[in-house]
């Protein structure tokens, strides 16, 4: 065979392998292809082994996959005129292949922009207390007006979520004596109905003594018992004072009226 006809065959094939080559496209099966045929989409390709037109065709893949994108910290003033940073987690998905690559240029670097902008315009609307308290309402917040921003993209959000907020060292030792005074006045209340409660259960317990008489001196021998459990050398032997008094008074009146019988005097009364 002629040399020359040998380089050219060679040249051929080469060229037809290059050419098999640019035709050849695998879509996989988290992808969608936009197919381009000079510059006008013609359709959407499936996943699976696809065959293009060299140079005529172009064939962009375009991931369906959930993306897990981190808002990072913004200076934000909330409503209340206090500085907090604030950072973010969004998770979005392409749901329409054509729309994410013809009515946008770039969908993450859109996405992360206008979730930045959001973060700061929402939690600008709250004060501080709210802020830290209802992240479930500015994270759905968030959410549906990113949705609304997104949809004509193909990109639907799926979720945000805050994932942190700093606050000034001075307001986290402002918050830290408000929770303390908190707990202090809760300490107070809930001491104070103890003795409210404390009283009147004593005062029941007075009652009941007054019209069981017994009821002390088992209340006295409860006494005792309490004590000698601790192998105490002391001795103690209660009396209930007021019945001690009155029968010493009773003693000394009884001792003043015999002196004065026998004295012939009037018997001065015991005091």
């Amino acid at each position: 065979m002629d040399p020359t006809t040998i380089v050219v065959v060679v040249v051929v094939v080469i060229v037809l392998a290059i050419v098999a080559r640019s035709s050849i496209r695998i879509v996989r099966q988290y992808e969608q292809g936009v197919l381009f045929r000079l510059g006008r989409v013609v359709g959407i390709r499936m996943p699976g082994f696809r065959l293009i037109i060299p140079i005529v065709d172009r064939l962009p893949l375009v991931s369906l996959r959930i993306v897990t994108m981190p808002i990072q910290s913004q200076g934000i003033i909330t409503q209340d005129n206090v500085s907090v940073d604030v950072s973010a987690v969004a998770y979005y998905r392409v749901v329409d292949a054509v729309k994410s690559v013809v009515a946008i240029e770039n969908v993450a670097a859109a996405i992360n922009q206008i979730a930045q902008t959001t973060l700061r315009k929402v939690v600008g609307r709250h004060t501080l207390d709210q802020t830290l308290s209802e992240t479930e309402r500015i994270n759905q917040d968030i959410r549906e007006i990113l949705d609304v921003l997104t949809v004509e993209w193909g990109v639907e959000v799926t979720l945000v979520e805050l994932k942190d907020i700093q606050l000034p060292e001075t307001m986290k030792r402002a918050m830290a004596r408000q929770a303390e005074a908190e707990r202090e006045k809760r300490a107070k209340i809930i001491a104070a109905e103890g003795e409210a409660i404390a009283a009147a259960a004593l005062g029941d317990a007075s009652d009941t003594m007054m019209a069981h008489p017994l009821a002390l001196q088992l209340r006295n021998l409860q006494s005792l018992v309490e004590i000698g459990v601790d192998k105490n050398t002391t001795v103690v032997f209660p009396a209930p004072l007021m019945s001690t008094i009155g029968e010493l008074s009773a003693f000394l009146a009884r001792e003043n009226q015999a002196a004065g019988s026998s004295n012939g005097k009037t018997p001065v009364k015991a005091a």
